[in-house]
């Protein structure tokens, strides 16, 4: 008994220990810069090893973990197991931790995108004229792509975009990114879609197995911008709003007008979002303006989040929140971080 006591004991210390030490590593630069570099080394391992299943592997991975973490839990309820399972809980708290540092935490404190970037005001005006830009950008990219039999904007091939993704990561600014991209298509759809309906998630990176899942039961309007945004944090973005930067650098180029037309439409929703606060009135009038298309893919993606609100939408939304705010991010519910990125480089850039 005294023995488990100290083993438990000592794996909590460990535990802590790590959680003091990340800590410190996060306040080097050389140490974050070292962490980089071993993230460059191992996603091209991870995306050889995983990438070649049609399936996600990390989707698998979860599910297995989640099933002998619940059976350790319930065995710690018993007198008898109680012991032996918080010891075993501890080493497996320690193991994922460490690993998760490793392969993916430390790079939320990598050089921040903002700090490449000219300085500008984020004024109004600025972001008036970006979002009627934007407006006009769309309206002439969705002309160009097709629809279903309710006139919806519905993708054609998804393959030629995730191949499109990959080529468009190699053509990156290089004073924004000297990030290596390998062409390895890891995109995933999630075997969790149907849940991920409900909390509000459309993707999310898989830092074990370097795989971007998706959520295919996605409206296609969100599709490619989501492939571009998952995309990013392989590259080696952890930031959620630098993700979106990325991404809309990925798709704002390119030539392929389903993802440019998701791109742009992105891009003039976080406009409109950063806006509203300021000047309901314009974002009524940009509402009102928006073609016919864009206005029959509006209606699609509010009927599809009207369909799958609840408390999985609203519990995760908390919890992401929280995530976000604990790794130095802005909240999910803000889009300033991003819209401060896109004004900062369209002053240099006018495209």
């Amino acid at each position: 008994m005294v023995k488990s006591y100290h083993k438990k004991r000592f794996w909590a210390g460990i535990l802590l220990a790590q959680f003091l030490l990340f800590f410190t590593f996060s306040k080097l630069k050389f140490a974050v810069s070292l962490f980089e570099n071993l993230f460059e080394i191992q996603k091209k391992t991870h995306q050889l090893l995983f990438a070649w299943t049609p399936f996600s592997i990390g989707d698998i991975t979860y599910v297995l973990f989640g099933i002998f973490l619940m059976y350790l839990i319930i065995k710690s309820f018993r007198k008898k197991t109680r012991g032996n399972a918080l010891f075993k809980i501890l080493i497996v708290l320690n193991i994922i931790y460490f690993i998760y540092q490793i392969f993916w935490g430390m790079l939320y404190f990598q050089t921040p995108i903002i700090s490449k970037l000219p300085k500008t005001a984020i004024t109004l005006e600025k972001r008036k004229a970006l979002a009627l830009d934007y407006l006009e950008k769309a309206k002439a990219t969705r002309k160009l792509v097709q629809e279903d039999k309710y006139g919806v904007f519905c993708i054609k091939d998804l393959k030629l975009i995730q191949k499109e993704i990959l080529k468009q990561q190699k053509n990156l600014p290089g004073f924004i990114t000297d990030k290596q991209a390998y062409k390895i298509n890891s995109f995933k759809p999630s075997l969790f879609g149907e849940i991920m309906s409900f909390t509000g998630i459309l993707g999310y990176y898989n830092p074990f197995t370097a795989e971007a899942q998706y959520n295919a039961k996605l409206p296609s309007s969100y599709m490619p911008f989501t492939l571009a945004h998952e995309s990013s944090h392989q590259l080696g973005f952890a930031r959620e709003q630098e993700a979106n930067f990325i991404g809309y650098l990925i798709g704002i180029n390119s030539t392929n007008s389903e993802l440019k037309y998701s791109t742009e439409y992105f891009t003039l929703k976080s406009l409109l979002n950063s806006i509203i606060y300021e000047d309901e009135k314009f974002v009524k009038n940009i509402l009102d303006h928006y073609s016919e298309e864009m206005k029959r893919d509006r209606f699609h993606e509010k009927k599809f989040i009207s369909e799958h609100q609840g408390f999985l939408n609203d519990f995760f939304g908390f919890t992401n929140n929280l995530f976000l705010k604990s790794n130095q991010q802005e909240g999910s519910v803000t889009y300033s971080y991003f819209i401060d990125l896109l004004v900062r480089y369209k002053s240099i850039n006018k495209k």
